[in-house]
């Protein structure tokens, strides 16, 4: 890639010294593995100012964010980050929506976009496994050799200069979070379902699988805290978010008027060199207060019928998803369920693969994929029209996706779980339940609060902050 250059460090400090370095800077997004793992979270990834911005709620909005990738568009560069230079952002699960021509029922109360991604020039990446800070600009958009190799220089040398000090040498910060987490009064959430409404959806959508239009469907409910002037700040919430629940598909984005807080354990869609990965997530269980509960509660979901069935049905459609865009032949189940731990949950993840067909690019693995069928349900089209009918709001991003396309086409993705959204006066999460046919609505409802756990105790400690009258940090809101 002309004009491309990088630099590489020691790392002695931590990855949100460098988040808390940049936190104002627009447009932030920072895409953070800070459940590391060799294979699934090696990197945590930070960029900001975008020299172009990208933000749609057109139908069609995949062709026309491609035309304007193409534009910079480059051959692979073989270097030490997966992401040199691209586009970061999300796309939101309601553009699933117009991809599948889903007639829209549900009320779009929050008026959000469907994506906003940025076009970055320098990024920086840690490398967990090596150690590594690597710095890579590659002076786009200037086109021309020598200017855009100016620019590249100038980007490069504007952040060693910003992190030299503060970072390189290691630092003496301490993650907001760290410790006991304090007890708060109960949080005075309001819910887009009353419990009983929850239920009668839930009885609904078991109505539909009796009846042989679905065999399974994810059903979710969204809980909503009013923060006003509180001085409750998404940066911080972020910390502490990530203090409770680390995850190896977490992620920050600042979006202008609204900011995306995840620590999503699902990853949705990997493209490496035409080499093609997902790992739909299904089943939960909570961890228990001692080993023995904790034993026993990984035991019962290793043993459960329903949540095996729950994985094969999603990991089949995953696999019919992949099979339209990937070489035939080459779609292969590389793990059908594998138990993963994280700090409040235990989950069920299978592991699909295959290989890009040569006449498709990232942009029609996007749009052959999505949404994740882990968070619609199969079949997915009728899974999702279902969905728009139960549901009594629009999911916005939630259950869509947040990650990167490099400028040479490959790209990560995860899957917007586990989120909160935080606007001006509102914070919102949502959380669902995979529903089959021997589900107990009771047992569902139960296990969406189960997966929030993570989120409240999050806000309830920000919260307690609040209430102790310790300083909250300003972001760029």
């Amino acid at each position: 890639m002309n004009g491309f250059i990088s630099k590489s460090y020691d790392f002695k400090a931590e990855a949100m010294d460098l988040f808390n370095l940049f936190h104002g800077e627009p447009y932030l997004f920072f895409l953070d593995s800070s459940l590391k793992h060799p294979c699934y979270g090696r990197y945590s990834i930070l960029g900001f100012d975008p020299f172009d911005l990208f933000v749609s709620d057109e139908t069609d909005l995949l062709s026309s964010l491609k035309e304007k990738f193409s534009l910079f568009k480059s051959e692979r560069w073989q270097e030490e980050a997966p992401f040199g230079a691209g586009i970061a952002g999300f796309l939101g699960y309601d553009h699933g929506l117009y991809l599948e021509n889903i007639p829209l029922l549900s009320q779009d109360d929050l008026c959000l976009p469907h994506c906003v991604f940025g076009f970055y020039d320098c990024v920086m990446t840690i490398d967990h496994f090596t150690g590594k800070l690597i710095i890579t600009s590659s002076g786009l958009p200037e086109k021309k050799g020598h200017y855009r190799k100016l620019r590249a220089m100038e980007r490069l040398k504007w952040v060693e200069d910003r992190i030299k000090c503060y970072v390189l040498n290691g630092s003496d910060s301490k993650e907001s979070g760290d410790g006991v987490f304090a007890a708060a009064e109960e949080l005075p959430l309001k819910c887009n379902f009353t419990k009983e409404g929850y239920l009668a959806a839930l009885r609904k959508a078991l109505d539909h699988i009796q009846a042989g239009d679905i065999y399974q469907v994810n059903l979710s409910q969204r809980f909503a805290l009013e923060i006003g002037s509180s001085g409750l700040d998404p940066m911080n919430i972020y910390k502490s978010l990530r203090s409770v629940s680390p995850s190896s598909f977490a992620g920050y984005m600042d979006c202008g008027d609204f900011q995306i807080i995840s620590s999503s354990p699902e990853s949705f869609l990997r493209l490496n060199n035409r080499q093609v990965q997902t790992r739909p997530m299904k089943g939960t269980r909570p961890r228990g207060a001692s080993k023995v509960d904790d034993d026993r509660l990984k035991e019962e979901m290793m043993a459960s019928q329903k949540e095996i069935a729950e994985l094969l049905m999603i990991t089949d459609l995953e696999r019919n998803d992949l099979g339209r865009v990937c070489e035939y032949g080459t779609v292969k189940v590389r793990q059908m369920r594998s138990i993963e731990q994280y700090q409040t949950v235990f989950q069920a993840t299978s592991t699909v693969e295959g290989l890009l067909r040569k006449d498709q690019d990232c942009f029609d693995l996007l749009r052959a994929c999505f949404p994740g069928g882990s968070v619609t349900g199969c079949p997915k089209i009728r899974a999702m029209e279902i969905i728009e009918r139960l549901e009594p709001t629009r999911r916005a991003m939630y259950t869509g996706s947040m990650g990167y396309i490099d400028f040479c086409g490959d790209m990560d993705w995860n899957i917007l779980i586990r989120t909160l959204l935080a606007t001006d006066d509102q914070l919102y999460f949502q959380v669902g339940s995979g529903i089959v046919a021997d589900s107990i609505p009771e047992d569902e409802y139960e296990e969406t609060l189960i997966k929030a756990r993570a989120i409240r105790m999050c806000l309830k400690n920000e919260v307690s902050k609040v209430y102790r009258g310790q300083p909250q940090t300003s972001s760029s809101r």
